[in-house]
């Protein structure tokens, strides 16, 4: 079977920052008009706008990423969603409005969401030509790119992948792969952060964040022929350090719920998939090649980079860089208290946070440059540039 290398971008909003930054320190690892060397490219959640630009730039990979560093270095929240007075409280209204609607009966305003999202139906517009995917597949540069999807009609993860034409539409318990053009309502399903960001209508089905019942977010990238899998979260693993728990019985505000919500959905599947991965590993380390084969199980080599510092405890120091209209509204929601800067880092779209991200991220991938380059199979001498 031929190796092929696989790159996972997990969801999180703003935090996805923080995967550019693994990603300027990688392209440094390697000869600067190199290739993309992740023949697989699987995005969730805003990691599939991440994933999307690679695809399109796969030819140079180093010219991808640094397209990739600018936008986001100089993103603000208004570009994601809307900011001014009457698109934030009007909308916030409408939401209220729903929700109330739908308790009695109603299914007047169904169609609303927390924020406006229509200035990132824009930006996609203007800056990400996923026409030149197949472009990207047709020169041999990539392999697939896969974007997954959660439907809230059927309650399935649904990935939503453009490749080679050999590959084969898988369907398992609760998740379906599927063929498709990959287009920029694919990419706002993905990102629809639930409550916040309205949902996206694909065929006849409407669709939000990838990250919700993707239960097995390794798994496109195995369907697509990856025999190793490089996964960049957006939260850390374990601990996030020692927190001051004098006001841990305080009931929790909004937002702290929602925050807490949202870790849950981005972190949990992964864990709980890194360790069925690594259990039939083990499992194939003492099977008989004879018995492999006809189980048509293999070693999947797995190598995950997380962020070495809490990104929420960042938000905190950036959220006065929200614009006015939003600070207020999530101050309503109880954002500013205790544990209220999870809820903020996932809508922190604005420059200064996302530097803080984009460099903790490379160099949190400098620390680990030897284990990067051994699983890419890249020598020391074939790369340029090398950081100290």
């Amino acid at each position: 079977m031929e190796k092929r290398a696989a790159l996972i971008l997990t969801g999180g909003g703003a935090r996805a920052a923080y995967q550019v930054g693994v990603l300027k320190a990688i392209a440094e690892f390697l000869p600067r008009n190199a290739h993309c060397p992740f023949p697989i490219i699987c995005g969730t959640s805003a990691g599939a706008l991440n994933a999307a630009t690679l695809a399109v730039n796969a030819g140079n990979f180093r010219r991808g990423v640094q397209y990739l560093t600018n936008t986001w270095k100089n993103f603000h929240a208004y570009q994601i969603y809307r900011t001014d007075v009457v698109g934030v409280f009007n909308n916030s209204m409408l939401w209220l409005a729903g929700v109330v609607l739908n308790m009695i009966g109603i299914n007047k305003l169904s169609k609303v969401s927390l924020l406006d999202n229509s200035p990132l139906i824009e930006l996609l517009e203007q800056m990400l030509p996923c026409e030149k995917i197949q472009d990207s597949i047709d020169a041999g540069y990539l392999h697939a790119l896969s974007i997954t999807a959660s439907g809230y009609g059927s309650g399935q993860s649904v990935s939503f992948y453009q490749g080679v034409k050999q590959l084969i539409p898988w369907r398992r318990r609760g998740r379906v792969g599927i063929p498709m053009q990959i287009e920029n309502k694919h990419l706002l399903a993905s990102s629809a952060l639930p409550f916040i960001f309205p949902a996206t209508l694909i065929n006849r089905e409407y669709f939000g964040d990838g990250s919700m019942r993707q239960t097995a977010p390794i798994s496109p990238a195995l369907h697509l022929g990856a025999t190793r899998v490089l996964i960049i979260g957006v939260s850390m693993n374990g601990n996030h350090g020692n927190y001051d728990r004098a006001d841990i019985g305080q009931y929790p505000s909004l937002a702290s719920i929602a925050g807490h919500t949202l870790n849950s959905i981005f972190l949990d599947s992964m864990e709980a998939d890194l360790e069925r991965l690594k259990k039939i590993n083990d499992l194939v380390a003492i099977m008989p090649e004879e018995m492999r084969v006809r189980a048509e199980i293999r070693h999947v080599d797995a190598l995950i980079i997380l962020p070495s510092q809490p990104i929420d405890k960042i938000a905190e120091r950036h959220a006065t860089e929200l614009p006015w209209t939003i600070r207020l509204l999530l101050r309503l929601i109880g954002a500013r208290q205790q544990s209220g800067g999870t809820l903020v880092s996932y809508l922190l779209s604005e420059k200064k946070f996302c530097g803080a991200l984009i460099d903790l991220g490379y160099q949190d991938a400098l620390k680990r440059r030897d284990e990067i380059m051994t699983f890419l199979e890249v020598m020391p001498s074939q790369g340029q540039e090398m950081p100290e």
